[in-house]
């Protein structure tokens, strides 16, 4: 297995504090991708990616390098579907990780709620902020699949 790098899915990221502590306790490249407008960080194990403005320019850029030894965090979920598939272990903001045995669900659930929206344009947003137990809840998980993907 090659080494592990670290992927965030950054536009609307609340993790990447959190993602870079664990990846810098690892040792792991981190790699930041977004369209700009974020906060390069000192640390040397992560790169900012600036990849152009436009829909999923980030997601594909992630979905073209991911595969297996790497840890992928991101929200969306055709993103992470890719990455499964190319054998990246995926992990949601709040932890929850995404795996060949359920992204088949989340994907299918994602789009019957895609079709609720657009059947009912009142019914908006996710709902639920993002909560300090999703945050610790996410360090365990990223610390869990960064010892896997290393092994």
């Amino acid at each position: 297995m090659g080494v592990t790098t670290l992927y965030i899915d950054a536009d609307a990221c609340p993790v990447k504090a959190e993602a870079e502590r664990v990846a810098t306790r690892h040792k792991v490249a981190m790699k930041v991708v977004s369209n700009g407008g974020l906060r390069p960080s000192q640390n040397p194990l992560v790169e900012n990616v600036i990849v152009d403005a436009g829909p999923d320019v980030a997601d594909m850029w992630i979905a073209e390098r991911a595969g297996p030894g790497d840890v992928v965090i991101t929200g969306d979920i055709p993103l992470a579907a890719k990455c499964v598939e190319a054998g990246a272990r995926v992990l949601k903001h709040n932890g929850e990780a995404l795996t060949a045995a359920n992204i088949g669900n989340v994907l299918a659930t994602r789009d019957l709620m895609a079709d609720l929206r657009a059947a009912d344009p009142f019914r908006q947003g996710g709902g639920k902020g993002f909560t300090k137990a999703d945050r610790s809840r996410f360090l365990d998980a990223l610390e869990r699949e960064l010892r896997a993907a290393q092994r």
